[in-house]
């Protein structure tokens, strides 16, 4: 019988952990490095499911959290399961709603991210999911040994995430890859407690896995992913990718906090622990920077909200770095947003024209400043893919960063 999921490695760059590969689902195939799309709520904000595949995008993360809440689980399934209910025809992954776990806890109210404090900008506030979305939920989020508790944002009404629980409700939302049950702790949390959060994670790995492998239908035709954890600290993400790759996943997530400036360090030492023949996923970091370090430590996936998210507030990307559209420098600029780009807002449209739908606030002006972002970090990707591919990947990376900027 075929795995839901497999992955193969086609080409290794020279001297690095950097790794070219191709992640094949029932839904479909995905080649690596890749960017993930963030439809969180079985949307990608600002685009029709339809208007994805122009841009390249090959395969997109929701939220089991978010969906379980709205539309319901039960709907999604009766409607075909979460590609056919959004009318997308490829692979697609769900998140299992641990980072709510973070958001709901410790991070209620406090506008925690995945970043130390220092390090974090307006636009980096939460890394995972939307600004409104990080924030509309109950205020009570407890975790014990079993899982959490929490009420929801919608009617105050009490709910209960188990490991077993969040299983059952991405079988019935029924993406191609979902995502262990796991606890997202704050960047500023001390080593004692991020040891006992990861040590939680890695049960609940088991028990995710268990509850998964009983399910005989759901685990032939979904994979699932474990998640490295242990914040900032190395020996606790040494500790956790060694615990989690005796584990009978098909891939693997690292999730949780970190300081960018410890980012390719920990990721290096974490992928080396990790199985070479297994794809790897950074879950919820995924800018231009990112994608370069995260590859040449042997990442595989990215998924990140920042293009959506920047797009709807008029920052673009671009070759030389991003750009606010909304300043009044752009009201007569009538070139395109990258002249480099090959999107279709950039062969159709002018800076010019963008900053008049931003200031006017039409909606078209967030719809096409989302599908260039979009447009521009996946097509990174593939670049970065092809440069692994020809051997070039080290020209490519600092040809890149020396102008972006």
């Amino acid at each position: 019988m075929k795995a839901p999921v497999s992955f193969h490695v086609e080409q290794r760059f020279k001297n690095s952990l950097a790794r070219a590969g191709v992640l094949d689902t029932l839904h479909g195939r995905v080649e690596t490095p890749a960017f993930v799309a963030v439809g969180t709520k079985a949307t990608v904000k600002g685009i029709t499911p339809e208007a994805l595949t122009p841009i390249g995008t090959q395969i997109l993360i929701a939220n089991a959290y978010h969906l379980y809440l709205e539309a319901g689980e039960e709907v999604i399934r009766k409607g075909g399961g979460l590609a056919a209910f959004m009318g997308w025809n490829a692979p697609t992954m769900t998140d299992s709603g641990g980072f709510q776990v973070f958001s709901l806890g410790v991070g209620f109210g406090k506008k925690l991210s995945k970043f130390l404090p220092e390090q974090a900008s307006h636009e980096e506030a939460v890394a995972v999911f939307d600004e409104d979305l990080a924030t509309s939920h109950g205020k009570l989020a407890v975790v014990d040994e079993e899982g959490v508790s929490f009420t929801s944002h919608l009617d105050g009404s009490l709910h209960r995430f188990t490991p077993e629980r969040s299983i059952e409700i991405q079988h019935a939302i029924g993406a191609d890859i979902m995502f262990a049950f796991d606890e997202c702790t704050a960047p500023t949390a001390e080593h004692s407690y991020q040891k006992e959060a990861m040590e939680r994670t890695h049960r609940w790995a088991e028990r995710s896995l268990r509850a998964h492998r009983q399910n005989l239908e759901a685990s032939a035709g979904q994979g699932l992913f474990g998640i490295v954890q242990g914040g900032r600290f190395e020996d606790l993400r040494i500790e956790s990718a060694k615990t989690l790759s005796r584990m009978e996943f098909d891939g693997y997530g690292i999730g949780g906090s970190f300081s960018k400036r410890d980012i390719i360090g920990l990721l290096e030492k974490v992928d080396r622990e990790l199985p070479e023949e297994k794809p790897r996923h950074l879950l919820g970091i995924g800018e231009p920077e990112d994608m370069f370090e995260g590859v040449s430590a042997g990442v595989d996936l990215f998924d990140c909200v920042l293009p959506t998210r920047n797009g709807r507030t008029g920052t673009l990307y671009s070759a030389q770095g991003k750009i606010n559209i909304t300043n009044a420098l752009y009201r007569e600029d009538f070139s395109p947003i990258d002249t480099e780009c090959g999107c279709s807002v950039c062969r159709d449209f002018t800076r010019a024209y963008i900053h008049h739908l931003f200031q006017s606030r039409e909606m078209l002006g967030p719809i096409l400043a989302t599908t260039h972002n979009l447009y521009f970090l996946t097509q990174l990707a593939r670049r970065i893919r092809t440069s692994i591919l020809s051997g070039s990947f080290d020209a490519f990376k600092l040809s890149f960063l020396e102008r972006y900027h």
